[in-house]
């Protein structure tokens, strides 16, 4: 039987933290069953044992608090509630991910969309246009994750059957939709690092161009230029081919779009996330019975009344959907999961959620957090040490709003004590959290975004160009100095007087 520490027992144990030490055993337990999972699986088998080594992780956390006598019962409970309350409202949203997913490519949404890519868009600067169509969408939205759920299913398939390989697609999708949250004062991310830094939302803003700009600006350059060394499949004879499969298995009518028309909508109306895909989903469910008749006979089997429609709206939902358009790889594509396809990212959320929790309450995060400062000595390391913890909360926590809290509040006394503007902190935290949070396999962002895109986070990580230039960008500004001002100590207590 497990025993904690408590204060008013164990006052001399109270005050004891764990090690740097040992708080690194959990994060290197974990760290070496990913890597062998890699090794003897492959990198797509992650997300699969993925939730077994965050939970194995934490208990390994566990029994090192209670080994060395440094965890304590309230602390513990603290961390763990802390951890849920920010992880858990995510869970609906990745079943409404999942519903939307589903529901716009068998009204037809997504297939009219692969269509129209198809005979529009250039085969050679898709990439680009991918990269700026979803920043743009997710300025005007605020979010990443509905970007990514909704035009970024329809590019992913553009993309694949004209013969890009699935991880530039999704590190195009990826890198537009995270610059665009970046910049959009809609985004929760932006409001959050901007408050937690105690700095101007629009300042905030403005200040993430000097190193979200050039880091936007290379990674389009990159896409054009992959798109011009890439040899697409999608001639005229491929093309007609992919349509006609298209067009015999959906009826790809315009008015289909309305879905998408209603959503973009809600989305300019600011209506919460959660309330537009549910809303989404419902609309995409009532297309597939207004547009694609066919299919609602398919699903049904042929049978008509309540219960088989009750059952073809359960199994579109819920359970996997396959369609046959004569085309193996379509066949693939057009392919549905429902929310049974997301219960193993769900699994692995909840998991990644414990073992953030775990660190927390254990003090273990905080122990190596402190071993972060102990190395600064100017205002380049303390630029990079900040953006270096960035990447290092998100595989702790796994949830990017905990990283930008905690790593907001631990540096912010260190930059006031530098005399260093408030907007360089909360823009170097933003720049190595939100956007590094979908490059890790167990963080809430990576396991969804792989789900939603179909590709394992390993696999579009090298891809994802934005997402890893944005914090070595704000290193470099770190140390070169550009654009960095000091502030008057006095004003710097006050500001820390006020925050």
């Amino acid at each position: 039987m497990i025993k904690f520490n408590d204060s008013a027992a164990r006052p001399a144990a109270a005050a004891k933290a764990p090690s740097v030490l040992l708080s690194s055993i959990p994060i290197i337990f974990l760290l070496l069953a990913i890597v062998c999972v890699i090794v003897f699986y492959g990198a797509d088998r992650v997300s699969e044992f993925g939730p077994w080594a965050l939970l194995a992780a934490a208990s390994v956390a566990v029994a090192s608090g209670v080994g060395s006598r440094t965890l304590r019962k309230t602390d513990f409970r603290e961390g763990i509630i802390r951890s849920t309350r920010q992880t858990l409202p995510a869970v609906p949203l990745l079943i409404f991910i999942a519903t939307v997913s589903a529901t716009w490519m068998l009204s037809g949404v997504v297939p009219i969309l692969i269509e129209y890519g198809l005979n529009i868009l250039n085969p050679t600067m898709f990439l680009f246009i991918a990269c700026t169509v979803c920043a743009f969408i997710s300025i005007l939205t605020g979010s990443s994750w509905t970007t990514i759920a909704t035009i970024g299913v329809a590019f992913m398939g553009i993309g694949t059957v004209m013969g890009y390989n699935p991880g530039w697609v999704a590190g195009a999708i990826i890198s537009g939709a995270y610059f665009g949250d970046k910049m959009s004062p809609l985004s929760d991310t932006t409001v959050i690092a901007s408050a937690s830094g105690g700095v101007d939302l629009f300042e905030h803003i403005r200040y993430m161009m000097l190193t979200s700009g050039p880091a936007m600006l290379i990674s389009l350059l990159v896409f054009a230029s992959a798109g011009f060394l890439t040899d697409t499949n999608v001639g005229g004879d491929s093309a007609g081919n992919i349509i006609a499969g298209l067009e015999s298995t959906f009826n790809l009518t315009p008015w289909v779009l309305v879905i998408p028309a209603i959503t973009g909508v809600m989305i300019a109306m600011r209506v919460s996330t959660l309330v537009t895909l549910a809303a989404s989903s419902f609309l995409g469910l009532t297309g597939i019975f207004v547009f694609q008749p066919q299919i609602v006979d398919f699903l049904c089997r042929g049978a008509s009344g309540v219960i088989p429609m009750l059952n073809t709206i359960g199994r579109v939902l819920f359970t996997e959907t396959s369609l046959s358009t004569g085309d193996e790889a379509l066949d693939a594509l057009v392919g549905t999961g429902g929310i049974e396809g997301m219960l193993p990212t769900i699994y692995l959320v909840l998991c990644a959620m414990t073992f953030g929790g775990v660190m927390m309450g254990t003090g273990m995060l905080k122990s190596i957090s402190e071993a972060f400062t102990r190395i600064i000595s100017r205002r380049g390391s303390l630029v990079a040490t900040t953006a270096a913890s960035g990447v290092m909360l998100n595989a702790c926590t796994a949830d990017q709003y905990l990283s930008i809290i905690i790593g907001s509040n631990m540096y912010k006394p260190i930059y006031q004590k530098f005399n260093l503007e408030s907007k360089l902190l909360s823009r170097t935290v933003e720049d190595s959290t939100s956007v590094t949070s979908v490059l890790i396999p167990w963080n809430s962002c990576g396991v969804t975004q792989s789900t939603v895109l179909g590709v394992a986070t390993l696999t579009y990580l090298p891809f994802c160009v934005f997402n890893y230039l944005s914090p070595v960008m704000s290193i470099i500004m770190g140390v070169t100095g550009w654009r960095i001002r000091t502030v008057k100590p006095a004003r710097t207590a006050l500001a820390k007087a006020t925050h």
